[in-house]
């Protein structure tokens, strides 16, 4: 009986070894991104947005640049996702897509890093007469970039010119991989459309690794 019992408990640590072990690694293939989310609804009443149909402006500084035209398509999955149509012939609304991405060295916490400053510090130690000990922790390894990348979404009322709805998304992290991270910006933008709730947000996203 108690070799059977010690079977027993040896089998169920090691099922729950492996289940532990599935769950890290299944972890370990996702990524969460946290977006900053601010939307406006500013249609006017009895207006509609849901299913809308629209067409893309773009400004003039954005006419020939064709990272433009993969913001947009990335836009248009995300607005199709909440019931947005695309018609350019029939449209009611034009969407002004607008993004924007930086780099800077990162403290371990990953706030942004200061002209001159170390990520760690700084650690000295002297020796003969006036010794002193530097209190800090001195490591000379580069600090990491991080990147902050920004989305938004304008649109308007073809017939009166009028801005209807606006959002805005931004993630700041340590992913070097523009294409994904924007389009998930632009789905957290689009978060709760049409009927966002007030103030600043945070939305999150899981994406593959």
């Amino acid at each position: 009986m108690r070799t059977e019992t010690r079977q027993l408990k040896r089998w169920f640590s090691v099922a729950l070894a492996a289940l532990a072990l599935g769950l890290l690694s299944g972890c370990a293939s996702m990524r969460l991104i946290d977006s900053d989310v601010v939307s406006v609804n500013a249609a006017p009443s009895g207006m509609n947005l849901q299913g809308a149909k629209y067409r893309f402006e773009r400004l003039p500084s954005q006419a020939n640049n064709p990272e433009a035209g993969l913001a947009e398509q990335q836009a248009q999955a995300a607005m199709t996702a909440v019931g947005l149509v695309r018609d350019d012939a029939g449209a009611t609304l034009s969407v002004l897509v607008g993004f924007n991405g930086t780099q800077y060295l990162a403290d371990p916490w990953g706030r942004p890093m200061g002209p001159g400053l170390t990520p760690f510090g700084s650690l000295t130690i002297g020796s003969g007469f006036g010794s002193h000990f530097g209190v800090g922790m001195g490591m000379r390894f580069p600090p990491p970039t991080h990147y902050k990348r920004e989305v938004s979404v304008l649109m308007r009322d073809l017939k009166s010119g009028q801005v209807v709805y606006e959002t805005r998304a931004s993630h700041s992290g340590p992913w070097n991989d523009s294409v994904p991270i924007f389009a998930t910006l632009f789905q957290a933008a689009l978060a709760n459309f049409p009927n966002p709730p007030a103030g600043l947000r945070r939305v999150n996203i899981e994406l593959p690794r």
